[in-house]
C-alpha cells in the first residue's frame, strides 16, 4: 500500500513549497497536465499558471507528462514554453525514463506532481522519484480516468484505515 502514498500532498500546485523541493535537490519539476494544472477542457493557460511556470523554470526543469495525446499536450506546453511528454502511459515508467535520458538527470532530482494515485503517484512511487499528490481541480474527468478514479477510491479507504493517508490532510 506504501507504493500509494506520496511523499507530498497538497490542496493545488500553487501551495507546494517550491524552496523546500529545491533544498532536497530537486532540479526537474515534472507535471500532470489534466485536472493538475488544467482543467481537462481548458485550452487557454490560465494567467495564474503562467506566472506560476515562469518564475519555475529560473530554479527547476519544468516539464508536462500526460497519457493525452500531442495535440492536447503541446497545445499547453507551447503555451507554458516547457517541454512535454506525451502518451506516456503511466503508471508505467516510459515517460520518465525518457525524461532521465534526454536530461540525463538522476532519479533522485526528479519530482512527479499530479492528481491521481493509480496514475502519477503510483508511477513515480514505482519509478522512486519524490511524488506529490494534488487535488483535482475539477470534478470532470476524461472517461478513462473513471476507472482510475473508482480504484483510487477503494485504495483511498484501505490507505485511511492502515493510517498511512488520507484525503484532506495536507502535508509535506
Amino acid at each position: 500500500m506504501h507504493i500509494y502514498v506520496p511523499n507530498m500532498y497538497k490542496q493545488d500546485i500553487f501551495k507546494i513549497n517550491y524552496k523546500k523541493l529545491k533544498q532536497k535537490g530537486i532540479k526537474y519539476l515534472i507535471f500532470d497536465l489534466d485536472n493538475t494544472i488544467a482543467l481537462i477542457d481548458e485550452r487557454k493557460t490560465p494567467k495564474k499558471t503562467k506566472t506560476l511556470f515562469d518564475q519555475l523554470k529560473k530554479d527547476f526543469t519544468v516539464l508536462i507528462i500526460s497519457n493525452n495525446t500531442k495535440k492536447r499536450v503541446q497545445e499547453y506546453s507551447d503555451q507554458l514554453e516547457v517541454d512535454f511528454i506525451s502518451m506516456a502511459m503511466k503508471p508505467f515508467p516510459k515517460g520518465f525514463i525518457q525524461i532521465k535520458r534526454k536530461y540525463k538527470c538522476e532519479k533522485k532530482e526528479m519530482c512527479m506532481i499530479g492528481d491521481q494515485l493509480m496514475t502519477d503517484i503510483l508511477s513515480g512511487n514505482a519509478y522512486h522519484i519524490f511524488t506529490i499528490l494534488v487535488d483535482p481541480l475539477g470534478k470532470k474527468d476524461l472517461k478513462i480516468t473513471a476507472i482510475n478514479r473508482w480504484m483510487e477510491r477503494k485504495v483511498l479507504v484501505r490507505l485511511k484505515k492502515k493510517n498511512l493517508f488520507e484525503k484532506g490532510s495536507y502535508y509535506d
